[in-house]
């Protein structure tokens, strides 16, 4: 039988990021589906974070994420143009934030068609691409959301036709989130057990195995 984990997932996460190229293989040797929870990043869920973080947070973040993709031979730069938009020197988060709201639109609209974490590997892995400035332009975005099973024109006609909806499922998923017991992403939550952050991805297989998680291979 399939075993299915709740992912809440952020688009501008390098961690996020990170770990789906491990999640990909995993589903691809275990009878294991990853269901996708699409949420903001703390700058939007919480904007008052940054300000009140140590200044050393973000360019230390930024260091061992580069670390730890290097040490993985995944290819990696911060994304160009930043999803948030954030100064880098105040740490300050602009009021409006048109690439993070359409990216966790576009998430959510994908797995409404039963293709969110196709689309999150896909698409990160475009953002996250150090040959790529402007992940948005010369379509880049709607490549990778091929490349995932969809069309970025019906995505996005969903988008700007449905957006308070699309918004209030987003904010759904926060919701249960946060009742799963942490805020941050990625997080891994299965039958009430509750995996934060990619290096405890072997945690969540350790679990997994102990609840019949079944090999593909043979």
């Amino acid at each position: 039988m399939t075993i299915k984990v709740d992912l809440y997932y952020t688009m501008r996460s390098p961690y996020c990021y990170i770990s789906t190229h491990r999640l990909a293989n995993l589903v691809s040797t275990y009878d294991l589906k990853f269901e996708l929870k699409p949420v903001y990043p703390l700058a939007v869920s919480d904007p008052t974070f940054f300000k009140r973080a140590n200044p050393m947070f973000l360019p230390y973040l930024f260091k061992d994420a580069t670390r730890v993709a290097k040490r993985l031979g995944i290819p990696f730069r911060m994304p160009r143009p930043d999803p948030i938009v954030q100064d880098i020197e105040t740490q300050a988060i602009a009021s409006e934030q048109p690439y993070i709201r359409r990216l966790t639109h576009l998430a959510q609209a994908a797995v409404e068609k039963g293709r969110g974490f196709e689309f999150v590997v896909s698409v990160s892995g475009k953002l996250f691409d150090p040959n790529i400035n402007g992940w948005n332009t010369a379509g880049h975005l709607s490549e990778a959301v091929a490349a995932a099973g969809l069309d970025l024109t019906e995505l996005d006609q969903v988008v700007t036709n449905e957006g308070d909806r699309l918004e209030a499922a987003i904010a759904s998923n926060r919701t249960s989130q946060l009742a799963a017991g942490h805020w941050g992403a990625p997080l891994f939550v299965h039958d009430g057990e509750t995996f934060f952050g990619h290096d405890r991805i072997d945690d969540l297989i350790w679990h997994l195995e102990h609840t019949g998680l079944a090999s593909l291979v043979t």
